[in-house]
């Protein structure tokens, strides 16, 4: 037994040897699932592992897709965080939080890096309920002062003042009005607050305004922006000399009260064609992924968007153009290189972008208001109260409408339809081809009040020009397939997806599409539902609130007696994915419209 002992003791040395060996032979990222572990290496060890980092980051985002440049930017930043501060007791907020990846890769999610913005796979934004160290889910911008205020605060009522809150806050997110408002209620706090402000002098595309020009002369001026807020401020250093930033922080980490550390950084730091080309390597989903995409020759909505408004704005000289921050995302770049005198950029700053076309509408010019629909909800009290209520002409012209599919639940553009339709003296429309879109766009030109043009993200479904049938802002539908006893009646994109499933299905079935879907003709969807048994209808929004609950009051209202069936995002928050995948989870794929088709014909 003695020697059996012996054995066992000889061979478990053997064995740690052997693993102690394996370990040394590891990359130090290899070694890292979890900050402790970060924790283990030395400072002068840093710079190698932020080096093995950046080269998992590039080789697994080209490959698979996700945001790029902004996360190349924040490796040393994110590794020197991690390695003084003590996640989870301290909170680390992202502002915006598609420069989370690196945070992601060291908080036991490395090797599920590969599945970020796919179905089932992580997050392309931090997200409270998917890691421990996601202390605050950031999918819009300029959020994350405002939340570490209430988090330092409640620090202070909770009596723990050894946490430190810590917000990164990209300065592009710094134009958003939520940062500056933050930024004056910061001093009064007297909490544990440090705001690191990433200066890259870029967002998705070039930074505007005052506020970009103070961060690039802030060392040569006497004061500062933040000083002059009671702030104590630090910097402009070196964001990516990992070794001064851990020097920084661990002066900093026994601070008390708030603070402002300035570093500069450059977005695409080690891929020289994303430091060259910073907008377009953003982000590789959309832009150059290594697989190539087919059907390249297709344009995208906002390509047709760029192209009918510059159009109209060489016929019209009182046509002028607003963006929130996304001239090329949203293809306004195209006529703003063209008439730079008529089309602004207003930076991350949603509510000033709509009453900024108030005041411009005011005074006899036509604003087309370019605006992802996830974000028109945070302007959404000024296109009541600035533009609505005044009925003043402006356009909104609503991309990225309905489900987005990687982005997720935070720019999934669900609401629009429900929270549009709500609205006196508006016009809500919804193309579903690129001739619908371009004449929406002229007739938005005409209406003299608001007007809402809501489409999809994603290529457009080409079509012929319009011949007999033109749209009618008084809401009248086009009969696109004249079938027996069931109708569907859907409005934009859904309406293709209606046609397919007829085709799918092989059922007689009518097929109406809505171009308007505010004003409803009521009288013509009466005159539909009288001579159909079933009436189904089809959005790409979400059912409460929606289209399908307008034709639902009709019915109810009349003295008819129709089963029906509504088909749209339910209510819950979609997950991201494959857009395809997501219609389908939802409910109204062709495939899952062709098939309540069938089970209806069979009855």
């Amino acid at each position: 037994m003695i020697l059996i002992r012996k054995f066992y003791i000889i061979l478990h040395q053997i064995i740690a040897i052997h693993n102690s060996f394996v370990f040394l032979k590891m990359s130090y990222l290899q070694r890292i699932e979890n900050p402790d572990d970060l924790k283990k290496l030395r400072l002068d060890e840093l710079p190698v592992l932020c080096g093995e980092t950046r080269d998992f980051l590039i080789s697994t985002i080209l490959e698979n897709g996700g945001h790029f440049a902004g996360n190349l930017g924040v490796v040393e930043l994110t590794i020197a965080l991690h390695f003084v501060f003590d996640s989870p007791s301290d909170k680390l907020i992202w502002d915006v939080g598609h420069q989370s990846y690196i945070h992601k890769i060291l908080t036991e999610r490395k090797n599920l890096l590969h599945t970020i913005r796919t179905a089932n796979g992580i997050s392309g934004f931090p997200k409270i309920s998917e890691n421990i160290h996601d202390s605050f889910g950031t999918g819009h911008s300029s959020t994350a002062i405002s939340a570490a205020c209430g988090m330092g605060i409640a620090c202070k009522l909770k009596n723990e003042l050894h946490r430190k809150i810590i917000a990164v806050v990209g300065d592009g997110a710094l134009t958003g009005g939520m940062s500056f408002e933050a930024l004056n209620n910061l001093a009064s706090t007297n909490a544990n607050i440090l705001v690191i402000i990433n200066d890259n002098h870029i967002g998705i595309d070039a930074n505007t305004g005052a506020l970009d020009q103070h961060l690039q002369d802030i060392e040569f001026a006497s004061s500062n922006f933040f000083q002059n807020l009671g702030l104590k401020y630090s910097g402009p250093i070196d964001g990516h000399d990992v070794e001064l930033l851990v020097q920084k922080f661990q002066e900093i980490k026994s601070n008390t009260g708030p603070e402002v550390l300035h570093i500069r950084t450059v977005k695409g730091k080690g891929y020289e064609p994303a430091v060259q080309a910073q907008t377009k390597y953003h982000s590789t989903t959309r832009y150059v992924k290594i697989k190539p995409e087919l059907d390249n020759d297709s344009e995208k909505w906002q390509d047709v968007f760029a192209k009918a408004l510059l159009q109209l704005a060489e016929a019209h000289d009182n046509i002028v153009g607003i963006t929130p921050a996304m001239p090329s995302g949203s293809g306004m770049i195209l006529p703003m290189e063209k008439f730079p005198e008529r089309f602004f950029d207003v930076g991350i700053a949603e509510q000033h972008a709509v009453t900024f076309a108030a005041g411009l509408a005011t005074e006899g010019f036509v604003p087309y208001l370019n605006i992802y629909s996830t974000f028109l909800q945070r302007g959404f009290d000024q296109l009541i109260h600035d533009v609505a209520l005044q009925e003043l002409h402006v356009v909104f012209c609503i991309d990225r409408a309905g489900l987005v599919g990687e982005d997720g639940p935070t720019h999934h553009g669900t609401f629009d339809i429900a929270y549009l339709k709500s609205i006196p003296e508006i016009i809500v429309t919804a193309p579903r081809n690129d001739s619908e879109l371009r004449e929406l766009m002229d007739l938005a030109y005409q209406a003299g009040k608001p007007f809402c043009i809501r489409y999809p993200k994603g290529k457009v479904v080409k079509s012929s020009p319009l011949l007999s049938q033109k749209i009618n802002l008084n809401g009248k539908a086009y009969e696109l397939v004249r079938g027996e006893k069931i109708a569907i009646l859907s409005t934009g994109i859904t309406s293709d997806f209606a046609l397919k499933a007829v085709e799918l299905s092989s059922v007689n079935a009518s097929v109406f599409h809505f171009p308007v879907i505010k004003p409803l003709n009521e009288n013509e969807v009466l005159e539909i539902i009288k001579v159909h048994d079933t009436i189904i209808t089809v959005e790409d929004g979400c059912l409460i609130g929606g289209f399908g609950e307008s034709i639902a009051g009709v019915i109810a209202n009349s003295s008819l007696n129709k089963k029906c069936f509504h088909l749209g995002i339910p209510d819950a928050f979609i997950g991201h994915g494959d857009n395809a995948l997501l219609y389908d989870k939802c409910g109204y794929s062709p495939k899952k419209i062709a098939e309540l088709l069938i089970s209806l014909n069979a009855e």
